[in-house]
């Protein structure tokens, strides 16, 4: 694992804040932790977008507190670096090309296609079967869930639902969000949520609009971070510190993309051609009938702003290429360029822009991880991980058995006090 360069600056803390990590040292011990009489509830977090750099500039005093006083680190996505792929790899410790989410676009022989506009695809559970996330796992075993829009948490997977399940929905707003977590904690014992998820899509719409160096972008960040103060301020007035295990996360980077770095992926074969599965940074490509060859020519290799291979051939740090859905022919744009609907190009703002979808080891494409809590060690930094590690954690704080997965248990035990291990 390589470590993370230096990049953030010196955490600011405003005074408020100082004020509640104070609070904070009062937590139990460990011992007192576990011998409470109610199990701790995990609470997952998304900030979607959000890469680990943009803390400790000012924008994010919950974050960087909740840093200080637990354990940080930068995460690796898996490939491809997209937002549906990596959050159901996050709760499956499957990479996408064995949980079978591939894309955010997907044609699959049986099923059809995969959009996200398209709410009975995305709430269909046949699309997420290849994988079982950690919240059926945990409703089999007994324990009550809860989701507030995760990624593949609309959907009845392996013919299980969360408890309590709320579907996507970009107008919800944000302190209704924290609200609804707050009512699922003040739950008794019997019925509160085991995990609870929570999910902010801001950062990463305002990365994708304007860029994630825009003001805009630094605003969606003290929005969802405002919203953070204000969960962990109701987890502090319910008595809850000891009794809430808090892991705030993000899916994947975002990288700057400057005007003008679009091509219409029509340029790299026409729609006569070719059926175009995927547009954006990762581009899924099926040769009609009789321009196998044509396409294959054309496409495969180097190219100014693209590479190009068939699904067999690539690249094996990736570990992407096998699953049925993954198209025949495979393209990655070179950062900080898009590809996008002729139609499409002639709607777009001429802008800097953001995108996410490139090479999951450019630092551009890094993700975020804070975990506070009782269980955790406190002012702790970690080297980068892969986010397929993340839910092996995720299993053993919910005491449950984890599923085949491609996570290593050992990576996240250093976050870990001794005596929860």
């Amino acid at each position: 694992m390589r470590r993370m360069p230096d990049v953030s600056p010196a955490r600011v803390i405003a005074l408020p804040f100082l004020l509640w990590l104070c609070s904070c040292s009062s937590l139990p011990a460990p011992d007192a932790a576990a011998a409470a009489s109610e199990p701790p509830t995990v609470v997952l977090v998304s900030l979607d977008g959000v890469r680990p750099d943009a803390l400790g500039r000012g924008d994010t005093p919950t974050l960087d507190a909740l840093a200080a006083d637990g354990v940080q680190a930068w995460m690796r996505p898996s490939y491809p670096s997209l937002t549906f792929p990596n959050h159901y790899t996050l709760v499956t410790g499957l990479r996408p090309d064995r949980h079978g989410l591939i894309h955010n676009s997907m044609y699959d022989a049986e099923l059809g296609e995969f959009r996200l506009s398209d709410r009975e695809a995305v709430s269909n559970g046949d699309w997420y079967a290849d994988g079982e996330p950690v919240w059926v796992t945990a409703e089999r075993a007994g324990l009550p869930t809860a989701t507030l829009s995760w990624p593949g948490s609309e959907a009845a997977v392996r013919g299980l639902r969360p408890t309590r399940w709320l579907p996507y929905d970009e107008g919800r707003p944000i302190d209704t969000r924290v609200a609804t977590m707050l009512e699922w904690l003040d739950e008794p014992s019997a019925t509160r949520p085991r995990l609870a998820t929570l999910y902010f899509e801001h950062p990463d719409k305002a990365g994708h609009d304007y860029g994630p160096n825009s003001p805009q972008y630094r605003q969606a960040l003290r929005d969802v971070d405002a919203a953070l103060g204000r969960l962990m301020d109701g987890i502090r007035s319910r008595g809850l510190l000891d009794r809430v295990n808090l892991l705030v996360l993000s899916d994947h980077g975002m990288a700057e993309v400057p005007t003008g770095q679009v091509i219409a992926v029509e340029s790299m074969a026409s729609r006569e051609e070719a059926r175009i599965v995927s547009t954006g940074q990762v581009i899924g490509l099926v040769p009609n009938p009789g321009f196998e060859a044509a396409v294959a020519a054309r496409l495969l290799g180097a190219h100014a702003q693209y590479d190009c291979w068939r699904r067999e051939a690539m690249p094996a740090r990736w570990q992407f290429g096998t699953h049925p859905r993954v198209p025949p022919i495979v393209c990655q744009m070179h950062p900080g360029w898009d590809a996008i609907s002729e139609a499409g190009l002639a709607r777009r703002p001429q802008r800097t822009r953001g995108s996410h979808g490139y090479d999951p080891d450019l630092p551009e494409m890094r993700a975020m991880f804070v975990a506070h809590g009782p269980v955790f060690r406190r002012g702790v930094t970690l080297d980068g991980f892969d986010n397929v590690d993340v839910y092996p954690l995720l299993t053993r704080l919910l005491g449950i058995e984890a599923q085949p997965n491609d996570g290593d248990p050992a990576t996240l035990l250093p976050a870990l006090r001794e005596r929860a291990r």
